[in-house]
């Protein structure tokens, strides 16, 4: 994984594992990797990868069993969904929408993006 200096190591973290999430690589009840794993693999002190586990504990995307490790709770991919169309269409659309119009591009040209051409 290659971080970037423009947002936490941490929050980079929850990322990558909201997109395993999201992408099905973990599914519910799929048990995460531990703490020290995760820092090994990424290359991070354990205490920066503990801190992504509070916030994705904080937020119930994961919980933690004693003694066993942390695990996908239910909804978390349907969580993590909804968070994500939601700033699709609040924050990123607007953007969008905001320069189709400055460059004057027809909705047929952006229908034509959008539709799966059979080939």
């Amino acid at each position: 994984m290659n971080f970037q200096e423009s947002q936490p190591i941490f929050m980079q973290i929850v990322d990558y594992l909201k997109e395993e999430i999201l992408q099905e690589k973990l599914l519910t009840n799929d048990q995460v990797p531990s703490v020290r794993e995760l820092a090994v693999r990424l290359g991070v002190n354990p205490n920066t990868a503990m801190r992504a586990y509070e916030r994705l504990t904080i937020a119930e995307l994961i919980y933690m069993q004693r003694g066993k490790g942390y695990f996908v709770a239910q909804g978390a991919r349907r969580k993590i969904l909804n968070e994500r169309k939601k700033k699709l269409m609040n924050e990123t659309m607007p953007k969008i929408a905001a320069e189709i119009k400055l460059l004057g591009i027809d909705i047929n040209e952006i229908m034509e993006l959008l539709t799966p051409h059979n080939a």
